[in-house]
């Protein structure tokens, strides 16, 4: 097979996507060639695959931050042909072209051995959204949290919010609050572990003060923006958030008091640049949890990106979308 197929954004003669026939690559030194199996969408890659996400600088580029697939040639000692692998982060489908094409070229320094107990595809269902929602988990954890303690999980809908009530629920965790404005959304997230599904209107109080009534323990927050501004002031002494996304904004608009008369954290969760030697114990972590069956899925092929990204981008978007790259419709 000497052509292949990706999807590709390009902004020459003006900005577009499109499915385009890819010759195969010859590797230099470190490099790896992966038949890829199945990558996923996320806000990074909708960002990525629109003219205004702010994401890509250079163009043409295939974007897709995640991927898992099988090796089928190496000049990576460390890995062989037929080894199963995955690889989120680092510049993929932003620097350097990802997940969303049938064969990529990547350094061996990006990818890791897929765990035994872990399915190319289950990788993908997890992916980014999964691995960064154990980093929140993680971190909550380290900081003290409790199973008793009530949590709240902020866009609980999509794909990390999600992802972190399974997470909490397979934990032993037992007061999840899942904040989310999609009515449709109430029955599968109690389902995957949520003890309470709110919309924001319904458990934020009316007037943000400084300080708030002390009603939660710890917060994961994956939007931004004015909700995580209005559940800090509520925040238990000695509580913490995590802080993972944007889609509700980049401006923080809060006061120094939660954080010097109650002691609380507000602790930033980045997934893209957690360093290679830490990456397959957390990804072995996320294995031993076996939660990627419980999530809610969509799969699609390649050329139903744009729809996918389209309604992700205008709010409509639940649970994780799959990509199985390697169907063509």
């Amino acid at each position: 097979m000497n052509k292949f197929k990706a999807f590709q954004v390009n902004n020459v003669p003006h900005f577009h996507t499109s499915i385009i026939d890819q010759e195969m690559p010859l590797l230099s030194a470190n490099e790896v060639l992966v038949k890829v199996a199945y990558s996923d969408v996320n806000y990074k890659d909708a960002l990525a695959s629109s003219e205004s996400g702010g994401v890509i600088r250079s163009y043409p580029m295939t974007p897709g931050i995640d991927l898992s697939g099988t090796v089928v040639e190496s000049r990576d000692e460390r890995f062989k042909t037929d080894d199963s692998v995955l690889l989120t982060g680092y510049g993929l489908g932003v620097t350097q072209p990802g997940g969303y094409s049938q064969y990529q070229k990547v350094s061996g320094d990006w990818l890791i051995p897929l765990p035994k107990t872990l399915s190319l595809r289950q990788a993908m269902v997890l992916g980014t959204a999964g691995f960064t929602a154990l980093l929140c988990v993680n971190a909550l954890i380290t900081k003290g949290m409790k199973t008793s303690d009530r949590i709240v999980v902020t866009g609980a809908s999509g794909g990390v919010g999600s992802t972190a009530v399974a997470i909490l629920k397979k934990l032993g965790f037992t007061s999840i609050i899942a904040l989310s404005r999609k009515k449709e959304s109430v029955e599968w997230l109690k389902k995957l572990g949520a003890n309470e599904v709110l919309s924001p209107n319904e458990f934020l109080p009316e007037k943000t003060k400084p300080l708030g009534k002390q009603q939660i323990d710890y917060v994961i927050d994956t939007v931004g923006g004015d909700l995580l501004t209005q559940l800090l002031p509520l925040i238990a002494y000695d509580g913490a958030a995590t802080l993972c996304g944007n889609a509700g904004g980049i401006k923080l608009t809060t006061t120094v008091l939660p954080f010097i008369l109650r002691n609380i954290q507000l602790i930033g969760i980045d997934s893209v640049n957690v360093p290679h030697e830490k990456r397959f114990s957390l990804w072995q972590q996320l294995a031993d949890l076996a939660i990627a069956d419980d999530l809610f899925v969509k799969e699609i092929a390649l050329e139903e990106l744009p729809k996918v990204i389209q309604g992700l981008l205008a709010g409509q978007h639940q649970g994780r979308t799959l990509v199985n790259v390697g169907e063509m419709k």
